[in-house]
């Protein structure tokens, strides 16, 4: 655009210079030499000046044009720096979370550890936990834990880094609850194995019952799901449409009927079809409402499940132990589903949980479809914290 505007005008200043000639002559002719003399100089400063004018004109033009190029330039250069830089982001953070451990072996100046020394290095590695959503009695029990480990050591010995770093995986090992294999607890029982699930609305708890009932099917595990949840608009159809995507029959009643009653039938078609595995959707509650907490207590009651497991967003962070310690104290917790936690970059909530509850994490949610269902493992929870 710069450019045609920037020819025209050329063109224009062209064009002018002929017209100037042709004036000039006509006026050499019409008028006498005294007179043309002064009106000449007059006209040659107007032309000088008029010219001039369009040029800087011109010239501003071509500035322009170059000053835009120039800056097309520059953010060329910012967006390729960009894309190269979002491919090492993960190495960076990785790095970030690695980087104090090389500092702290530096920080021990005596023969044997001492117990300041290890709450000096210590200070580092709790702004790591702290910022990856680490409740902080957990931080303070993995303090503890390293400070047991590691006081009276030989500090000056060839192996004292990777005793140090091992140190601090056993400490954060020691609050993980190891995860027995559910499909292997449900392989072995005998009869139907009924598994509640509970927790918040929006967690992602429905889902989580249909990645769990497609596992079971991989698993020639026979299962049927319970559909109630009666109180939440479209719940039904909700777990309707995952039942007959993962090829699984479903036990439904109509909407506001007893979701005790709905557990019920399922049971006992479970039982009547001899099939292996019951999974029990329910309402999500609220944690600080006690009539839907006493609703759960009577289906506990009455179908007496093998497994309550709670489900969970990873990225509720400290917020979500509220609601675990309400759940557990009233309805008592036999394991956790942590879901999202593809999304969630700290792995803190993991830590967390399963320190204050002293209940396994059974599986972690990571991602859509129906596969995206992991198997809890505490070399993950280091992994996300930097210590793999």
């Amino acid at each position: 655009m710069f450019k045609l505007l920037k020819d025209k005008l050329k063109s224009f200043f062209g064009k002018s210079e002929e017209y100037d000639k042709k004036e000039k002559k006509k006026k050499e002719i019409k008028q006498p030499k005294e007179k043309k003399s002064k009106k000449e100089t007059k006209t040659k400063k107007e032309k000088s000046s008029k010219k001039d004018s369009y040029s800087k004109i011109a010239d501003g033009f071509e500035e322009f044009e170059e000053e835009t190029k120039s800056e097309e330039k520059v953010e060329s250069i910012e967006a390729k720096s960009a894309e190269v830089g979002e491919e090492n982001v993960e190495a960076e953070l990785k790095e970030e979370k690695k980087g104090f451990l090389s500092k702290l072996i530096s920080k021990f100046t005596t023969s044997k550890i001492t117990q300041e020394q290890v709450e000096q290095i210590f200070e580092e590695l709790e702004i790591v936990l702290l910022e990856n959503n680490v409740a902080l009695e957990v931080v303070d029990k993995i303090k503890n834990n390293l400070i047991e480990n590691l006081v009276g050591q030989e500090a000056k010995s060839k192996d004292i880094k990777d005793r140090v770093i091992n140190s601090i995986k056993k400490a954060i090992e020691s609050v993980l609850i190891d995860s027995p294999n559910l499909i292997d607890e449900i392989k072995n029982h005998q009869g139907t194995y009924i598994i509640l699930f509970f927790g918040i609305n929006g967690t992602g708890k429905t889902t989580s019952i249909a990645k769990l009932a497609n596992l079971l099917k991989k698993n020639n595990i026979s299962c049927v799901l319970a559909a109630a949840d009666t109180f939440r608009a479209a719940a039904i159809e909700q777990l309707e449409i995952h039942s007959n995507k993962v090829g699984v029959p479903l036990i439904k009643n109509q909407y506001d009927s007893d979701p005790t009653s709905v557990a019920f039938d399922a049971k006992n078609y479970a039982e009547k079809h001899k099939i292996k595995c019951l999974l029990i959707d329910t309402a999500g509650r609220m944690y600080t409402k006690e009539n839907l907490i006493k609703q759960m207590e009577k289906l506990i009651r009455v179908i007496n499940p093998n497994k309550k497991i709670f489900v969970g967003e990873s990225t509720a962070g400290n917020d979500m132990l509220e609601q675990i310690k309400t759940f557990n104290e009233a309805l008592g917790i036999d394991g956790i589903i942590l879901s999202k936690a593809d999304v969630d970059e700290k792995g803190g909530t993991a830590l967390s949980v399963s320190y204050i509850t002293n209940k396994p994490i059974y599986f972690l949610g990571v991602g859509q479809e129906y596969e995206d269902l992991k198997p809890f493992k505490k070399k993950d929870i280091l992994e996300s914290l930097g210590f793999d």
